[in-house]
């Protein structure tokens, strides 16, 4: 899923795997598709096209851009996808241009194959065919197969008007046989590509199932993994790494819970789950860890609007709000007894993913009312976060000493947090998407325009709200360390750029610290002047640099006049000559910087 995401209120933000950024995208699609070609596993590449952009954040709701825009920051981690060996391509549920991307002639034959020159299997999403019929573009579903298979869909998923259609649209002419065998033939070719007619069942193994599912060795791997994408967001005081001989309170809903898998993780075995209690206990002791559930994830409202919607009975709960004080009592007794507070929070399971799309993105009032409770102790505390989307953390930050940001974790989650919790690994982890300072400043995110009047001052008439900051709380590429890194010396090889030549930029790096660490060095570029309005700043290139403890590294990037193109005001992709400004830092905003100018 390489749609590009703007808006954190989208429940699907939690599938994204480049965010904002239509470069992470690229990198990330690039690296995932050559993985798992090096396995014999084709990849499909969704949801072509710009599904990411729908309007409030609203999961199926209508996209609508320029043509500049669409190609821009929507199109560059499909079309690398493709370019990478995606061999299928799923549509979205949204329009592009007016038309549904289901039906559209123009995405799926002239941009698609075309222009992308993709040569693969295209599939529409889940019943999107027969939902164009919703959209008003198609009569009946046998308009709807017409029209979906002159545009140039091969495969319709789950909605049969193919299979009820297609027969009675050749036998009256409305199409070609020609067509069916184009569609049936790219099928065929795929199939043969991977081996399956001297094969069907290549792959499936019930042996290699036993060997491979939750072994000794991807239990390792799939722990290690998970740790890196820790987003340590606070460390006031260096509160963590926790001592490992000091008592811990751990509190909170995710406390002693098996449900950190989140979405589209329905099949899996929740008894192999270890809890966030169970590694504590593992890693530190029984006799150091005290627990309290001290809240519920959701009201019993809350929690009947989402069962409701998702086709299921309804909870009642008996005296809820003496439950929930009984909760907060037996947990401010417990965190008495300790050194620090651990409060896991976050998200119910089924907040986020796809049909996930939320009005207001903070932590339930719920859990907000347990920590106002603890942080009347004056005690150390330190909130483990778990979402799968950026969501409101400001009133948590004033509350709290330190914030690790643990998304919906995995197999391995509990046992990941308790290596970063308690030193064994040090967060590497950056954000993807800038997290809002509140839902009212979605969408957000760091690659935007300036306008005629930038918010550069508290006066009125410039692009501000009157009651909240403009900028984001957590800024895209945010992320901290239990190192401390101190960037100095930005260098040029040059300032000047040909298209022939290249810049070399450094900076140096120094580890501050006793604790070996890696830092991602990121590197910006803003034009400075251009014939279309340019971003205030793009991310075009990054690094993961290990540096031990009071050891100074020098970290170099190459810039090349490709990395300058964009798509111009006659819709060409192109450079122009002008002055750049050039960025490098630990995220988005906390940079060095330096100009340079390309001669054509």
């Amino acid at each position: 899923m390489v749609d590009l995401v703007r808006d954190p209120r989208w429940g699907r933000v939690m599938e994204s795997i480049g965010g904002e950024d239509p470069y992470l995208g690229q990198v990330f699609a690039k690296s995932m598709i050559k993985a798992h070609e090096e396995e014999g596993i084709i990849s499909c590449v969704k949801h072509f096209a710009a599904y990411g952009a729908v309007e409030a954040g609203r999961d199926y709701n209508t996209v609508d851009m320029s043509q500049r825009e669409f190609r821009q920051y929507y199109m560059p981690a499909y079309k690398e996808a493709i370019d990478s060996g995606a061999e299928m391509v799923m549509t979205s549920f949204n329009i592009v241009n007016g038309i549904p991307a289901t039906v559209n002639k123009w995405l799926l034959r002239d941009l698609l194959r075309k222009e992308f020159e993709f040569k693969g299997i295209v599939i529409s999403d889940y019943s999107a065919i027969e939902e164009t019929i919703e959209h008003g573009v198609s009569k009946d579903k046998k308009d709807a197969a017409y029209k979906a298979i002159t545009a140039g869909v091969d495969i319709d998923m789950m909605s049969n008007t193919y299979s009820n259609n297609l027969k009675q649209l050749v036998e009256e002419k409305m199409i070609s046989e020609e067509i069916i065998d184009e569609a049936v033939l790219r099928i065929l070719k795929l199939k043969n590509k991977l081996g399956l007619f001297e094969n069907p069942y290549k792959n499936l193994d019930s042996d290699m199932e036993k060997r491979i599912l939750l072994s000794e060795e991807n239990l390792k791997k799939a722990r290690e993994l998970t740790a890196k994408t820790f987003v340590l967001l606070k460390n006031e005081n260096n509160v963590l790494p926790l001592n490992k001989k000091e008592k811990v309170a751990l509190i909170g809903p995710y406390a002693d819970n098996i449900e950190i898998l989140g979405s589209w993780s329905m099949f899996s075995d929740k008894s192999k789950i270890t809890t966030l209690k169970e590694a504590f206990e593992n890693k530190i002791g029984r006799e150091n860890v005290s627990y309290a559930k001290g809240s519920e994830i959701l009201e019993e409202k809350e929690i009947n609007q989402i069962l409701q919607a998702d086709g299921r009975n309804i909870v009642h709960i008996e005296n809820e709000e003496e439950m929930l004080e009984s909760y907060i009592k037996e947990a401010i007794e417990v965190a008495k007894q300790a050194d620090t507070i651990v409060l896991t929070i976050g998200e119910y399971y089924r907040q986020s993913g796809e049909a996930c799309s939320r009005s207001n993105i903070e932590i339930p009032n719920i859990q907000k009312r347990l920590l106002k409770e603890l942080s009347k102790l004056n005690k150390k505390i330190v909130a483990v976060i778990f979402n799968g989307r950026p969501i409101i953390l400001k009133d948590i930050a004033e509350r709290v000493d330190s914030i690790l940001e643990v998304w919906l974790p995995g197999t391995e989650g509990a046992n990941a947090i308790a290596d970063v919790l308690f030193g064994d690994v040090n967060p590497t982890g950056k954000l993807t998407m800038s997290f809002p300072q509140v839902t009212g400043q979605c969408p957000i995110y760091y690659n935007h325009y300036n306008t005629g009047r930038p918010h550069k001052s508290n006066t009125r008439y410039v692009s501000r709200y009157q009651d909240i900051p403009t900028e984001s709380y957590y800024p895209f590429g945010y992320g901290l360390s239990y190192s401390k890194f101190t960037y100095s010396s930005l260098k040029l090889s040059s300032k000047t750029l040909t298209e022939d030549s290249k810049i070399i930029v450094s900076v140096k790096i120094k580890n501050e610290s006793d604790v070996v660490g890696e830092e991602v060095v990121q590197l910006y570029i803003q034009d400075l002047v251009a014939t279309v309005v340019r971003p205030v700043k793009e991310l075009k290139a990054f690094k993961k640099v290990l540096i031990q403890p009071n050891e100074e590294k020098e970290v170099t990037f190459e810039i090349n006049e490709e990395m300058l193109k964009f798509w111009n005001e006659n819709l060409e992709f192109n450079s122009e000559e002008g002055e750049f400004k050039v960025f490098i830092g630990t995220n988005s905003e906390d940079t060095l910087s330096d100009i340079f100018t390309l001669t054509k």
